[in-house]
């Protein structure tokens, strides 16, 4: 049987085909692009996913029009947990690299799929992680351009990697005459100067580094061969990195973000989630409160998690925490000791509902783009705390570009290093009570005005 698109009345639109790379994190900017296209008229989409996480994508894309095909994922493959379909079921990151190279086993049921497609797919949209996709667009005659949710200022840095090989200079533990962590200047951009931790730490421990190194490989020729790069960002906010990429680098990229504001209204008030309650009466009080999410991929330890908990206990300021895993140990008689000031939840929650909430004035974050994005459209400044992949050189933006953010720093001032209870407190009570909070706070809403300017002028002019 042929795979259609949803509806008869989508049939005189283009048809585009996505696939986004098998995590959360991932697929929810796809997600809302989906919506965005639909709002608009200017498409009809098919999803590609598997089974494991299909109720998930369903969910988001409730009110998209949007039709989603299954390919089943094959089982037992050598280095993946039985029965794990998505990034966020992973151990490590070299079990990361074990599963992205593992997504190229749909590559015959995403074929047959494509093939069969009606109307046919003007365009196949793709996570560059699902490298092998480009050979199934040239195969079928399908043009294909990737979609990257990262900055446009850590796809420049990416690049600053690849052409000047810093670390072949820089080691881990070079310092400075003042004991600091020796730096590069990076040539393109003199006033940007990084460590050997923000090249390198993004891949892991040693043990991860060389698959991860050959996967961010085969990534970047991804991008390189595709017919464009769709970026979730806005020229009002990366100008300068989209201007070079565009300039200097390539494919052309299209800032088409923030995608998170395309996300459509969330449930009436009467199926209201608890936590949202539990916000209303902080506004009732007059009370401020500390959004805290690190993450869904990075596989914080239970010691870590519980001197997080043990830091907001001592910054003594409201706080509401999503945290994961469900069953992770805080620390015994944590929630009971700070009831009626903190409140954990342990289910996914609709994150930028929660930044949106009036009360909600600070966001402890492990410095992802979606959530940057998310915090910044939301008008919340930021504590962050980076542990992987992209997120080292989302912090170095946000906090030294932006501005609108303070830094968790660890007590090795490695990415992988230990943050300490102390230091949780300290940074918490910085952003939420202190001066540079208050800053970082100023800046946050200069940005947001940014962002409803930008894009009441200028997304509908991108073409793809």
């Amino acid at each position: 049987m042929a795979v259609a698109s949803s509806t008869p009345e989508t049939h005189a639109l283009p048809h585009i085909a996505i696939f986004p790379f098998l995590a959360k994190g991932h697929t929810i900017p796809m997600i809302h692009l989906a919506h965005y296209l639909h709002r608009h008229s200017l498409a009809a989409v098919t999803f590609f996913t598997t089974p494991g996480n299909a109720a998930f994508l369903r969910e988001g894309l409730s009110g998209a029009d949007a039709a989603v095909v299954e390919l089943t994922f094959p089982a037992d493959v050598p280095g993946i947990p039985p029965g794990v379909e998505s990034a966020e079921g992973l151990t490590s990151l070299a079990s990361f690299a074990v599963f992205a190279d593992a997504t190229s086993l749909l590559r015959p049921q995403l074929e047959a799929s494509l093939a069969e497609m009606q109307p046919p797919a003007s365009l196949l949209v793709t996570d560059p992680f699902l490298y092998w996709t480009k050979a199934s667009a040239e195969r079928l005659g399908v043009p294909k351009v990737s979609f990257f949710g990262i900055s446009a200022f850590a796809h420049v840095m990416r690049e600053v990697r690849v052409r000047h090989d810093p670390c072949a200079t820089l080691k881990h533990d070079d310092v400075d005459a003042d004991g600091n962590p020796a730096t590069f200047t990076v040539p393109e951009f003199p006033h940007i100067k990084l460590t050997f931790e923000d090249f390198m730490a993004p891949f892991g421990d040693p043990a991860s580094i060389a698959p991860m190194l050959e996967l961010d490989g085969k990534l970047g020729k991804a991008i390189e061969e595709s017919q464009g790069l769709i970026i979730n960002t806005f020229h009002g906010l990366e100008s300068p990195y989209v201007d070079f990429w565009n300039q200097h680098v390539g494919p052309r990229a299209w800032p088409v973000g923030p995608l998170c504001l395309a996300q459509p209204a969330t449930a009436p008030p009467e199926a209201r989630p608890s936590w949202m309650e539990w916000l209303d009466n902080k506004t009732a009080d007059g009370r401020a409160v500390l959004y805290v999410a690190l993450g869904t991929l990075a596989a914080i330890p239970e010691s870590q998690l519980k001197a997080v908990a043990d830091g907001l206990e001592r910054a003594e300021v409201d706080f509401i925490w999503a945290v994961r895993p469900k069953n992770i140990d805080l620390g015994s008689g944590f929630e009971e000791r700070t009831k009626g000031r903190g409140l954990v939840v342990r289910e996914w929650v609709d994150q930028l509902e929660i930044l949106k909430h009036e009360t909600v004035r600070g966001f402890l974050s492990h410095c992802g783009w979606n959530s940057v994005l998310e915090s910044v459209a939301a008008g919340v400044p930021l504590a962050v705390w980076p542990m992987h992949a992209d997120q080292p050189f989302n912090a170095k933006f946000v906090v030294d570009e932006l501005k609108i953010a303070v830094r968790v720093q660890t007590s090795d001032r490695t990415i992988r290093g230990l943050v300490t209870s102390e230091e949780v407190s300290k940074v918490v009570r910085v952003l939420m009570l202190g001066e540079e909070g208050v800053e970082a706070a100023k800046k946050v809403v200069r940005a947001e005005e940014i962002i409803i300017g930008w894009c009441a002028t200028c997304i509908l002019n991108y073409e793809l």
